[in-house]
């Protein structure tokens, strides 16, 4: 066999940065460059100099603790096709509970909004009570179950107010 065909054995170890002049990336400053306040120590996310009268903290409203900088967007729903519903008996009620009772769903569903999307077909009649794209909507339909309006599946209604515009006479 050529020594040209042989296997690699040898793993290169990872640069382990700041350990002396062996270590690959290493000796007087790490890579970090010459002096500074970023070749010192670490720089927080928000940190944008020192200019604190329009910097991002104050722009911000007062959020306390831990968490101040996550998002607050809410998650997005679960998804669950039709295909993984027709695992279910026919006539069942599908909503939260049931689904979890037949574990399509984890414990900690309970937590999150679900929504049915029309991948897949169905065949047996369901009472679906959860929130559904059209598609889904339709081919539950077609195979003889409905769809119920339940507090969780409707969407909150938003209102919209009438803001009347003040208009003040001009002065001549």
């Amino acid at each position: 066999m050529p020594l040209s065909k042989l296997e690699v054995t040898s793993v290169k170890s990872k640069k382990r940065v700041g350990r002396g002049y062996g270590s690959g990336k290493g000796g007087h400053t790490s890579g970090r460059g010459a002096k500074g306040q970023k070749a010192r120590s670490k720089l927080p996310l928000y940190f944008e100099g020192t200019a604190m009268r329009k910097s991002l903290i104050r722009r911000m409203p007062m959020f306390r603790g831990k968490l101040k900088f996550k998002s607050l967007k809410k998650s997005k729903p679960l998804i669950l096709n039709l295909k993984h519903l027709e695992l279910l008996p026919k006539g069942t009620l599908v909503n939260l509970d049931s689904l979890i009772k037949f574990r399509l769903l984890p414990r900690d569903a309970k937590d999150f909004s679900v929504k049915i999307l029309g991948d897949g077909d169905l065949t047996k009649a369901l009472t679906v009570a959860l929130p559904a794209s059209k598609s889904a909507i339709k081919k539950i339909e077609s195979a003889g179950g409905k769809l119920v309006k339940s507090e969780a599946a409707a969407p909150k209604a938003k209102v919209k107010a009438k803001v009347k515009a003040k208009v003040k006479p001009k002065k001549k």
